[in-house]
């Protein structure tokens, strides 16, 4: 049966049925499957709706500019890959797993037990090939995006030398973006300013620390919201 469609609720919902107890639509690493289904999807799951799909989604399109060498038939429609008619029903608990993934395996680099001695020399070589590359990806840097209010003495405060010399502070894995003023009281506003650090390399207090330093301007600091990239 496969995938009737990837754009309408019904076609989503089996979409994140199947990738619920998958990472990938067919064996245990990207294929050609997923690039076909992932083209066929118009936009974005809805991460509320369909979490699992959403997971897998934004997981292929870290594989994007790969995606030509890809192992698979790149012929083949997204129609061709998810349930058959029997498994359409069935909850995600009730999916089969290891012994369903051990089968998509097999398929995506082909197997049959009449092989001559020549395929399956190949099919070895493909699937050595596959698994030196993906050993060899590079996981991207964690991320976050944070919002800093950042509180002055009084309503003389010079914001904008408070600003320059916040974005004077220079760390590796920090990039300032976009501030403005936000009133509070009595004339006096704060800067609210964005940026983004690699989780790994920057601590968020030791940049608080850093920033209040300047204690000619800032009174204080406080992270407004945050989020991972």
């Amino acid at each position: 049966m496969g995938f009737a469609d990837l754009v309408t609720d019904a076609g989503l919902s089996m979409l994140e049925s199947w990738v619920t107890t998958r990472s990938y639509i067919s064996g245990y690493g990207p294929s050609q499957a997923d690039v076909a289904s992932y083209k066929a999807i118009k936009e974005q799951p809805d991460p509320a709706k369909y979490p699992h799909a959403y997971r897998w989604y934004r997981h292929i399109s870290s594989y994007a500019s790969e995606f030509s060498s890809l192992p698979g038939d790149p012929s083949k429609a997204y129609s061709a890959y998810g349930p058959e008619k029997s498994e359409a029903t069935l909850n995600p608990k009730d999916t089969p797993t290891a012994a369903a993934a051990d089968e998509d395996e097999d398929d995506l680099f082909g197997s049959s037990e009449s092989e001559d001695e020549a395929a399956k020399e190949q099919k070895a070589a493909n699937l050595a090939a596959y698994k030196k590359k993906k050993e060899g990806k590079v996981k991207p840097a964690a991320k976050s995006i944070v919002t800093l209010d950042v509180k002055p003495w009084d309503d003389e405060t010079d914001m904008k030398a408070l600003e320059e010399t916040m974005r004077s502070i220079e760390m590796d894995g920090l990039t300032w973006g976009a501030g403005k003023l936000v009133p509070l009281a009595f004339g006096i506003k704060k800067l609210q300013i964005n940026f983004v650090v690699e989780d790994e390399k920057v601590s968020i207090d030791d940049l608080q620390g850093k920033i209040e330093e300047d204690e000619e301007h800032v009174q204080s600091t406080d992270v407004a919201a945050m989020m991972k990239l």
